[in-house]
């Protein structure tokens, strides 16, 4: 009655569930697709690294040239300003030359209307209002430097205005010239700045992308050794288990399969050739290196050693039909 309750229980544990709601097959085909999807996520991680690394690497000239032209805007702007303030410099210089031309034009007429009413002082005049000689060599040389400034007055403001235009006409071509080359460099700068941030764009989202994926192979990884832990728990309990004696035992392998092998009896050959207590085929039996033509022939010794051989640690399962009926994989 022990040994029946004793064979129930150990049943009952190859039997169960392991943790996860998975056998031990399926938790061999778990691990197996894991790695197949841990090399596949590897992969594309690594593909992604290098194709961020790339772009990154665009990034940074582009950046490098972004920066260029906008060192190059800074100067075309300050010329520009130059050209502005030289500019307003010329309107400021003509106008104030315009006001000193309407002041001269004011002394101009006040003087000739002074001439036109008094009598112009002719040569005869003079030498007789002179006394003496020096007088009259001083006289006529104030009267030459009155008329000689009047006229070097009026050359030097019209050279001055007509200086004064052509300045301003110059300035306002070259301040025209600076607006388009100003224009022409900030276009430039923001479309490498455009491309920049379309490739800072593209760089970021490989790069979400790559951290997504080996946040996936990380899981991916995590679940495949939970796995295999499962799975060397399994194998190590019903390792255990199978040195549990069963009636008649010890057994090299657990009792329940060869309970439904063979009952635990030293049967002879069946249909299909398998015999003894581990129900072995002639030909699985030989290609172990059996003594005897058939299995039931030989000792339980040798059949419980070359049986733990075929079984190795729960790998050779799949030879025994009642494994998998009684829930050993």
């Amino acid at each position: 009655m022990r040994r029946l309750a004793l064979a129930t229980l150990l049943f009952a544990v190859l039997t169960a569930v392991p943790a996860g709601g998975q056998s031990a097959s399926s938790l061999r085909n778990s691990i197996n697709a894991g790695k197949r999807t841990e090399a596949v996520l590897g992969s594309a991680a690594a593909r992604l690294g290098r194709l961020e690394a790339a772009v990154a690497h665009d990034v940074s000239i582009l950046e490098g040239r972004v920066a260029d032209a906008q060192a190059e805007l800074d100067r075309a702007q300050a010329a520009a300003d130059r050209a502005r303030a030289a500019l307003a410099a010329a309107r400021a210089r003509v106008a104030r030359l315009r006001i000193r031309l309407g002041q001269v034009r004011v002394r101009l007429g006040a003087l000739l209307r002074e001439r036109y009413e008094s009598d112009p002082p002719d040569l005869v005049t003079v030498v007789l209002n002179s006394h003496g000689f020096a007088q009259l060599l001083e006289t006529l040389s104030f009267v030459h430097a009155i008329q000689q400034r009047d006229t070097d007055l009026l050359a030097l403001v019209r050279r001055a205005r007509v200086d004064a235009r052509h300045e301003q006409t110059v300035f306002a071509a070259l301040t025209v010239k600076r607006q388009a080359t100003l224009r022409t460099v900030r276009q430039r700068r923001d479309a490498l700045a455009a491309i920049a941030a379309g490739l800072r764009a593209r760089r970021d989202a490989l790069a979400r992308a790559r951290a997504t994926r080996l946040a996936l192979l990380s899981r991916a990884r995590s679940r495949r050794i939970a796995a295999e832990r499962t799975l060397t728990r399994l194998i190590a309990a019903r390792e255990r288990a199978a040195l549990i004696p069963g009636p008649g035992g010890p057994w090299a392998i657990p009792w329940p399969i060869v309970q439904c092998e063979s009952g635990g009896q030293n049967l002879p050959p069946n249909s299909a050739t398998a015999s003894g207590y581990y129900q072995m085929l002639d030909s699985t039996w030989a290609g172990l290196g059996g003594s005897t033509p058939h299995a039931y022939q030989a000792s339980k010794a040798e059949q419980d050693r070359l049986a733990a051989r075929l079984w190795a640690g729960g790998a050779g399962a799949s030879n025994w039909v009642c494994a998998g009926l009684v829930g050993a994989l």
